[in-house]
């Protein structure tokens, strides 16, 4: 299958998704409760992905629903409120979340190949499942990561959804951050793909922001969702004890799982990678040490 028919038919199977959970905002019971309509609605529509991967053997169609789904839950959080949040901090966050998804899907539709490629670490999960495959697939692959981003997106519907506070000087702060993470994320990629182009066989990634941090593209990544978890705290500062909820998730998946699995997968490929380890931190940035002399 080519990567365009790929992307079209991961297209379509979004856009019965986001319809699907359209429908259920527009004519479903109303429970009250934007944030748990909203819920519910992304679950929906993570099933009718869940049935799309399964239909194409390919759990890889979840992949982008990570970084389409903020947006739509941010625009629908203003419109159901009535735009109850700060002005200028609304249109703050919308600017830095737009930003990061844009990022994050164009960088996913460059390195795509298609359908007939599905990332390393699935069919792993459901091998290891055994006949527990379906629900592992289900439950780890797809639904367990829906809750987790929707738990970083709350931060956002404290800020956009309901009144708070005046923007002030920790909103300043979040968007610094934000840009930063995104921009950060931006080179990264960019870096990336060109060593990746021009590599020789074996080599590990040790340049530019590579040369600071082994994994500056999570680095960002963390800093994108502590952002927003600073633009709730800047609307609604009594509910931090749960706005930053979502960055400690997100942290602790990278750290727990994406990191370890990442590292072991490159020593493996490319036993070169162990001087990376010895050298370049894992994820905070700093200077890298000099080799070892011979």
């Amino acid at each position: 299958m080519s990567k365009t028919e790929s992307l079209t038919r991961v297209t379509l199977a979004y856009l019965l998704a986001f319809g699907t959970a359209t429908a259920w905002l527009v004519w479903g019971p109303d429970t009250d409760r934007l944030w748990l309509d909203a819920l519910i609605a992304d679950v929906l529509a993570t099933v009718v992905v869940f049935g799309a991967s399964r239909w194409h053997h390919n759990s890889s169609f979840y992949d982008a629903y990570w970084s389409v789904l903020p947006p739509y839950l941010a625009v629908y959080w203003v419109v159901a409120s009535s735009a109850a949040g700060d002005d200028v901090r609304t249109l703050l966050v919308l600017g830095v979340v737009f930003l990061w998804a844009v990022r994050l899907t164009a960088n996913w539709v460059i390195t795509f190949p298609g359908l007939h490629h599905e990332d390393w670490r699935y069919p792993m999960l459901r091998e290891r499942a055994g006949r527990l495959e379906l629900p592992v697939d289900f439950f780890a692959i797809h639904l367990i990561p829906t809750f987790q981003v929707f738990l970083g997106v709350l931060p956002i519907y404290a800020a956009v959804a309901r009144p708070g506070r005046d923007v002030g000087w920790l909103d300043g702060v979040a968007l610094v951050i934000g840009v930063g993470a995104v921009t950060l994320e931006l080179v990264a990629d960019g870096q990336m793909r060109r060593f990746i182009r021009d590599r020789s066989p074996g080599e590990a990634m040790d340049r530019g922001l590579w040369g600071w941090s082994r994994h500056p593209n999570y680095f960002g990544e963390i800093s994108f969702w502590f952002a927003l978890g600073l633009f709730g705290i800047a609307a609604a500062p009594g509910d931090w004890w749960w706005l930053m909820a979502g960055t400690v998730a997100m942290t602790a998946m990278f750290l727990g799982a994406s990191i370890p699995m990442m590292e072991a997968r490159s020593l493996e490929r490319r036993p070169s990678y162990q001087d990376v380890i010895d050298r370049v931190p894992m994820l905070l940035p700093r200077p890298p040490r000099r080799r070892a002399a011979p």
